[in-house]
């Protein structure tokens, strides 16, 4: 469509209003209250333009173009009309600017400078006419200097759809509050401090709180890169001054994970660490009990001969190593590499042993492939989703913001969770079975879509193989069946198989409610069962979607930190990829695979003489923690490379100072399979290095030439021996990164896997029966115990607990205990509890409620002082090895 601005002919797109347009071809026109990404309130009135045809000032916001149009964007009338509009805002707003936070970068200050308004007509504000809010640590708000424009607010509701704040009052007294005013920190308050807020405030009426006083936006530099917390892989700015990140700012990056510059308390005030004074920053090698500062030279010539000298007497075998899910992909490639080629074994595996394992090898199994089939962008596009095992809006909290989202839109849900999680408030079906009993629930759902003939018969027949055996075997699970082992009601059963069956596009989402199980792999399998029997496989907004916990759990599967498989999951027991691999890194590779995590430890007596762990914290994140630290007391050597002196490193002969993701150059693989970077910020603290130049330093050290000159020397390398990864180059990686598989340069990678056919050619239906968890409550131990992660705290705790704002605002470990179990045992909220089962017991405070159902207790895993995997069970499922985390029976009791 045409039309013209000042004067001038441009073609722009139809559907757009005056501003799209004005946008589209570079004309520019002022605005407050407007954002892309938000709805259009225009309350502003600045984005004023003036129609020649008609004589009338349009808001360009809200206009929709008609052909033909001839706008003046800065005539005579549009200017006075924006000077009278800045004219009364700055009336009641406090011409402080000499001292603002906001400074430098404040939308209303701009403006004032453009159109010359020194100070407003109508007088200037004197006096103060609200209270600054001040209550919580994370976020500073002053009323009076807010301009009413809702920008906050719609960010909240519609991006964030948290509803924490809206406008209250009318008239001169309005303003941006909470619910009965009792403040974003307040039990009320459905604030989570993911600062969106803060980032589309465009007069400083928002501001960070941690980073008051530390400097203004216009003496930051400012460097994007990738969260170095959950799988969503958030991108973020952070803003830095004298080589310290001040504060973390949103990227609004088309095509990425959190294109409205989405991200959760963690990623945008959980950043202090970097900084922390308990930062290693020299080499350090224990003498005497006691560590010993010490250079890399000593440091790296002790680790190379006793390494050798463990070889040399006891076998390539007696060593082992952890590589890392907060470690960059090619920080993980080094690892396995310097395992394999240098000590000579396949002894090499990660945390994704503990949470998704069995996700690997079910999808796998079921698929061809164990990574998550579709795309986040997608989650609003399902017309049903069903989240399982997974708690969205504590674990991922810009995916629960999406599906959030959807629901508003239209999209039906369901939650099946032991606990009463927040998205089981929107849900349409809420689902509360027993710990353990997943298979027997999908199973009854199996059973209800085949007898009601829902199932989608040209899919399976075309597409999968083994139907017979699983229509055969859910024959035993009619929802009456199912009723009786989950506790679900028949008729909830029967629901959730109808309305997911019914769906167009219906999407799973899962995480370590599923895996952590002895059954974990037969639970991934029973999901992937669901989706084929319903076709739900292969196109937009469907899927089966494991989220993944870490940055870079993902990323470091991809690169073969697993026992089992070299990069790209190419399976290390194959003639062709052992010699593939061994041509390339020029040495003879091991035939064998190796050993898990768990049974590493179990190997330390037997087999296992030495460990080098890599960014790991094994002490707090497995399973039955006096065994664990009776293993690490009881190995000939340990190496320990990490950011902190942590609980397992406390075990080390010689502990090596590690970076932060601020302080060094790679990439992370998010949980939709997103290659993205990481960009160095800040310079290292003392003598630390970045993880991959240890690696490689040791590995010379030991007699191998391992020679890289950079991160993305060894993403050259990768991709020449990995398929999945042949197309992938850092220059690609710019912006929005790229989703594997991409194999070739031409590839711009792969929104959803198994389009048209399965990777591994037909999708196979896998007959899953029920298998009770390993323990069940018991006259002893009557209560089962689930654990997993909470907002505010990430994984170990390594990070967060030396984030000062965050572990200020939730200090505390706890258990939480239905009310009814409280009231028995005399425990009240906050009252010190012990908690106890068949391998040790910890002290911690009672959460009384009823997010748990009776004879449930839930505990997170982040806490030293109360770690509650000295509590958890280490049997392993037998597939993917990995210990059943989710369901260990316990007694409570109150500490007098």
């Amino acid at each position: 469509m045409k039309l013209y601005f000042n004067g001038h002919a441009y073609d722009v797109k139809a559907e757009n209003t005056i501003l799209q347009a004005a946008a589209e071809v570079e004309v520019k026109i002022p605005t407050l209250c407007y954002s892309p990404h938000l709805s259009i309130s225009g309350a502003c009135r600045l984005c004023l333009v003036e129609d020649e045809t008609t004589g009338k000032l349009l808001a360009a916001c809200s206009t929709p173009i008609s052909p033909g149009m001839r706008l003046q964007t800065e005539s005579q009338r549009v200017v006075a009309a924006r000077r009278e509009i800045l004219d009364l805002l700055l009336s009641d707003h406090p011409l402080d600017c000499l001292t603002c936070e906001a400074n430098g970068d404040c939308q209303l200050q701009d403006l004032a400078y453009q159109y010359d308004i020194t100070e407003s007509s109508f007088g200037n504000k004197k006096e103060r006419r609200f209270e600054l809010s001040d209550e919580n640590p994370f976020i500073q708000f002053d009323p009076d200097k807010c301009i009413i424009c809702g920008k906050c607010i719609r960010a909240d509701q519609e991006v964030q759809s948290s509803a924490a704040i809206d406008f209250v009052e009318r008239g001169f007294q309005i303003r941006v509050g909470t619910p009965f005013e009792q403040g974003l920190g307040s039990d009320l308050s459905s604030c989570v401090f993911c600062g969106l807020c803060v980032e589309y405030c465009p007069s400083g009426a928002l501001i960070y709180k941690p980073a008051l006083g530390k400097g203004r936006s216009y003496q930051f530099t400012r460097v994007q890169t990738t969260c170095p917390y959950c799988g969503v892989g958030c991108q973020l700015e952070l803003q830095v001054k004298d080589n310290q990140v001040i504060q973390v700012g949103s990227v609004f990056q088309p095509g990425s994970p959190n294109p409205r510059g989405e991200t959760c308390v963690k990623g945008r005030f959980a950043y202090d660490y970097i900084n922390h004074p308990d930062r290693l920053t020299t080499p350090l090698i224990k003498k005497g009990g006691e560590f010993i500062a010490a250079d890399w030279e000593e440091a790296l010539n002790l680790v190379a001969n006793r390494l050798l000298e463990i070889k040399n007497r006891d076998g390539s075998t007696a060593i082992a190593g952890l590589s890392s899910a907060k470690c960059t992909n090619e920080e993980n490639y080094l690892m396995q590499k310097f395992i394999r080629a240098v000590i000579g074994n396949n002894n090499i595996d990660h945390c994704a042993r503990l949470c998704h394992a069995s996700t690997v090898a079910g999808l796998a199994r079921a698929f061809g492939s164990g990574a998550m089939t579709n795309s986040i962008a997608e989650v609003e596009q399902s017309d049903v989703i069903l989240i399982i095992g997974s708690n969205p809006t504590e674990n991922h909290p810009v995916i629960a913001s999406k599906i959030k989202r959807a629901v508003k839109k239209g999209t039906k849900l369901i939650v099946a969770d032991p606990r009463r999680i927040e998205l089981a408030q929107m849900a349409d079906l809420k689902i509360q079975q027993r710990p353990g009993t997943d298979v027997a629930l999908i199973n009854g759902m199996i059973h209800l879509i085949i007898k009601e003939g829902l199932y989608d018969q040209e899919f399976i027949s075309e597409r999968t193989e083994n139907f017979a055996a699983v229509q055969a075997m859910v024959n035993d699970y009619s929802p009456e069946t199912a009723a009786k082992i989950t506790g679900v009601p028949a008729e909830r059963i029967r629901a959730a198989a109808r309305l997911y069956a019914k769906a167009q596009r219906g999407a799973i989402y899962f995480a370590m409610g599923i895996t952590q199980h002895h059954t974990g792999t037969d639970n991934v399998l029973s999901l992937a069962n669901l989706a084929m029997l319903t076709g739900n496989i292969g196109r937009e907004g469907t899927g089966v979607n494991p989220l993944r916990g870490q940055n870079n759990v993902q990323g470091a599967c991809d690169m073969g930190a697993l026992p089992n498989v070299y990069p790209g999951y190419q399976p290390v027991d194959r003639d062709e990829n052992r010699q593939k691999f061994a041509q390339a890194w020029n040495t003879s590779l091991s035939t064998e695979v190796g050993l898990t995590v768990v049974e590493m430890f179990n190997a330390v007596d037997q087999q296992i003489k030495a460990m080098y762990i890599m960014g790991e914290n094994p002490m707090l994140s497995d399973p039955d923690q006096h065994h664990i630290s009776t293993a690490l007391q009881k190995l000939d050597f340990l190496v320990v490379q990490d950011i902190f002196l942590t609980a397992t490193a406390q075990f080390a002969d010689v502990v090596f100072p590690a970076v932060s993701f601020a302080e060094k150059n790679g990439s992370f693989t998010n949980t939709e399979r997103r290659i993205q970077l990481v960009n160095q910020a800040i310079q290292p603290p003392g003598q630390a290095r970045a993880d991959w130049e240890i690696i490689a330093a040791l590995a010379r050290k030991m007699g191998y030439p391992m020679y890289y000159t950079s991160p993305a020397e060894i993403m050259n390398e990768i991709a020449s021996l990995t398929p999945i990864y042949g197309g992938i180059q850092f220059e690609r990686l710019l912006g929005a990164g790229i989703q594997w598989p991409c194999r070739d340069k031409n590839c711009t990678g792969t929104k959803y896997l198994h389009q048209g056919r399965f990777t591994r050619g037909r999708g196979k239906f896998h007959p899953v029966t029920y298998l009770p968890p390993a323990e069940e409550a018991d006259q002893e131990y009557p209560f089962i115990m689930m654990t997993g992660r909470m907002l505010y705290h990430f994984h170990t705790g390594t990070m967060t607990r030396r984030s000062r704002v965050i572990d200020h605002y939730e200090a505390q470990a706890y258990v939480e205990i239905n009310k009814k179990d409280a009231r028995k045992l005399g425990i009240d909220h906050q009252d010190r509890v012990r908690v106890i089962s068949r391998r040790g017991e910890v002290e911690t405070y009672a959460r009384v409620g009823e997010r748990v159902k009776t004879g449930q207790l839930f505990m997170p895993f982040h806490y030293a002082e109360s770690p509650a995997n000295r509590l958890t069970n280490s049997v392993l499922d037998p597939v993917a090895k990995i210990p059943e985390l989710k369901v260990t029976a316990v007694k409570i009791e109150r500490i007098c």
